[in-house]
């Protein structure tokens, strides 16, 4: 669709340059100082850390070693990832879909992670959706549900204001990426998106020299923006730290998200319970392995990824809160030791991965039926957890 509402001074093409990569492949990528990048999987904490770090700002980072490697870990991902919640979620809901994965399903509440984050760094934001599906936006009223107030509000943060805008969607499913310009007047949207280079998401998907996506009749794959408000005073850090933890422990306690979906600890029961249906692991059938394959890999990724770095959030609060800092510790170690199980499991079906390989190991029933202890003792683990949490937020 043309762009017939461009004024003739007005700029067919802005694109912000050097908005940090996102993508499920960063942990491939070297830094600066010649540190292997720490993975991050998760969408929307990596794109607003991006997003954050474009915009000049610093929370810093870390030297670890893992893996015999030396890595750099960054503050604010651990950060985003703990206060949004996302570090302690699982979501199950029965049969096999492949949306488990999703952040907004940590509760009936979908907005909560996304605005937890930007109080977190102390920053409005604004909502903007074809659809309202619950968000709660406080710096403003959803705008009108058309492609030309999308286009509008995109150019305006780029243009006047020199700041990506984080959507859902563009390339690829609902999912967090970061728009970092336009061209042709908006008719084409360029930007990072962590599924620009899979081939079931990326037909008609071109390429700038930087790397970013240039996407056409992208308004039918954008399901809404995020735009990224005013900076304000950040709460008290404290403060931060508590509601974070208490935040936490709801998700993990809470045993069912929109009626149907189980959640936190009760997510781990349901995964465990359909691991063993055999009839639902048809030999002949490589399509059904797939999916199976694939939601059963998301929750493993989940656990590992969200408990790692669950883990590291707790020490980075137990640095500051000394009288929390022995529970918080704990907790720490069974989060670790919850990310180690999950090795296990991928070591199971042959290691990391989606190859075919993978998928029919686990279509294999003596397979299926050693993971499900492992599954059961990393909820055990969550459990522990959460009571050294409980326990700290008491002192």
């Amino acid at each position: 669709m043309a762009n017939q509402s461009r004024s003739p001074d007005e700029p067919a093409r802005l694109v912000l340059e050097g908005v940090p990569y996102v993508g499920f492949d960063l942990h491939d990528l070297v830094s600066e100082d010649g540190m292997k990048r720490c993975p991050e999987g998760v969408t929307f904490p990596s794109c607003l850390r991006a997003c954050l770090e474009f915009m000049g700002e610093d929370y810093g980072h870390k030297e670890i070693t893992e893996h015999n490697s030396t890595w750099r870990l960054d503050n604010l991902y651990v950060y985003l990832m703990g206060t949004t919640g996302a570090a302690f979620r699982l979501n199950w809901k029965p049969g096999w879909h492949a949306d488990n994965v999703a952040l907004f399903l940590m509760s009936d509440d979908p907005g909560a992670p996304f605005r937890r984050g930007f109080e977190a760094v102390g920053y409005g934001w604004e909502g903007v959706m074809k659809e309202d599906i619950g968000y709660d936006a406080p710096d403003g009223q959803f705008g009108p549900s058309n492609e030309s107030y999308f286009r509008q509000r995109i150019i305006e943060s780029i243009r006047d204001r020199s700041r990506p805008v984080l959507a859902h969607g563009v390339v690829g499913p609902p999912e967090t990426c970061i728009i970092t310009g336009y061209d042709e007047g908006g008719d084409v949207l360029i930007g990072w998106s962590f599924f620009q280079h899979d081939p079931d998401f990326n037909a008609g998907v071109e390429f700038e020299p930087s790397g970013y996506f240039r996407k056409r009749e992208w308004y039918q794959d954008t399901w809404d923006l995020m735009i990224i408000g005013e900076k304000r005073q950040r709460p008290r850090l404290s403060k931060v730290y508590r509601d974070a933890l208490k935040w936490g422990l709801k998700v993990v306690r809470t045993p069912v998200t929109y009626e149907d979906r189980h959640n936190g600890l009760a997510a781990y029961e349901a995964w465990a319970e359909h691991l063993p249906r055999d009839d639902d692991f048809p030999t002949d059938d490589i399509a059904v392995l797939r999916e199976r394959h694939m939601v059963h890999d998301d929750a493993v990724g989940t656990v590992a990824e969200g408990r790692w770095y669950g883990a590291q959030f707790l020490r980075q609060v137990a640095e500051r809160e000394l009288l929390m800092a022995r529970e918080l510790l704990m907790a720490a170690a069974c989060y670790e030791a919850e990310h180690d199980l999950m090795w296990q499991v991928w070591g199971l079906v042959g290691g990391i991965g989606r190859a075919d390989d993978h998928v029919k190991k686990l279509a294999h029933p003596e397979v299926r039926r050693q993971i499900v202890p492992l599954i059961l003792q990393g909820r055990d683990k969550d459990a522990q957890a959460a009571d050294h949490i409980e326990r700290a937020l008491a002192k």
